[in-house]
């Protein structure tokens, strides 16, 4: 499934983005999808749960793919 993410800043960090999204329950959720690899930006792995996603990055979870845009 995808889905445009409005982004409402400059970036917004991957575990609140996947809580904003309603892809995780909560943060501390989103932190554990992290840190077992089920997450890539723009196709590679990321393990940074506080990473910077700006506009023009795909962030992608299994079939899910969020297309992050500017506000």
């Amino acid at each position: 499934m995808n889905m445009d993410f409005q982004l409402r800043g400059e970036y917004i960090e991957l575990d609140k983005l996947l809580k904003a999204t309603g892809l995780a329950q909560s943060g501390g959720r989103a932190r554990v999808m992290i840190t077992e690899g089920l997450v890539q930006v723009d196709g590679q792995l990321e393990s940074r749960k506080t990473a910077k996603i700006r506009s023009g990055q795909v962030v992608t979870i299994g079939n899910e793919r969020i297309e992050v845009r500017a506000a």
